[in-house]
């Protein structure tokens, strides 16, 4: 014969059983709460707005084409070894300068971003412009056309310091040669170099080259296209004359 339960115990037992459910949904309720604090907090740091696309440049900075004061500035990040931007420079460039630059619409500025190697030419050629650029600032665009004009393969080495010194010699760029392989041999501006680097990969920049219109990046497409790319520098001048 079976004992009969006593139903003090029964009630007992129910009344732990609820105190131990209050507590798990207590513990749930504040671990859900810090999930979704901690949630808020990873969503502010990295929301799209944290990775923005607006760049803030030190245009006094940079090499500038045209007149600085221009409503329309215009930022070339780029590669001395990139295909596309020697495309850019010979062909986009010029057009730019005719519609925008030489009326004294836009002004065309040039930042470093090494991704064709980086360890290596890109580098090289880079620390080669910016001592022209220090050295002389007028001549720094007609060195920034001159490597372009004798870009070599991307797959092979060429941007030496031999080659960048006697390019300058045979351009006739107005500089000191023995500063300029100095410069080159001891890496003086490699500081500015990285800085550069650092901004576009801020910026999160892709690819060479790619343009930044008054702080705002254009498309690919835009880089690479002068019919797209020039109804944005309008749009650009249009918000300006605006204010």
């Amino acid at each position: 014969m079976k004992a009969k339960k006593k139903p003090g115990n029964t009630i007992a037992q129910r009344q732990a059983q609820r105190e131990q459910q209050e507590k798990r949904m207590k513990r749930v309720m504040w671990i859900t709460g810090a999930c979704i604090v901690v949630l808020v907090l990873l969503l502010i740091i990295i929301r799209p707005g944290s990775s923005s696309k607006e760049g803030n440049f030190d245009y006094s900075s940079m090499p500038v084409l045209g007149n600085p004061d221009a409503p329309v500035k215009i930022v070339e990040m780029g590669d001395y070894k990139c295909p596309s931007c020697q495309y850019f420079t010979q062909d986009i460039s010029p057009q730019l300068k005719k519609d925008f630059i030489d009326t004294g619409k836009a002004a065309l500025y040039f930042s470093n971003y090494l991704i064709i190697s980086p360890e290596a030419d890109s580098n090289t050629a880079a620390l080669a412009a910016q001592s022209v650029f220090h050295q002389n600032k007028d001549e720094f665009w007609k060195y920034y056309e001159a490597i372009y004009r004798n870009q070599g393969d991307e797959n092979t080495e060429w941007a030496t310091p031999d080659f960048l010194v006697n390019l300058a010699r045979t351009e006739n760029i107005k500089v000191d040669y023995d500063q300029l392989r100095k410069d080159i041999d001891e890496k003086t501006y490699q500081k500015e170099i990285d800085s550069q680097n650092a901004l576009a990969r801020k910026l999160n920049v892709m690819s060479t080259p790619t343009l930044f219109v008054n702080g705002e990046m254009a498309s690919e497409k835009a880089s690479m296209n002068y019919p797209v790319l020039k109804p944005f520098i309008e749009k650009k001048l249009a918000e300006q004359n605006k204010e």
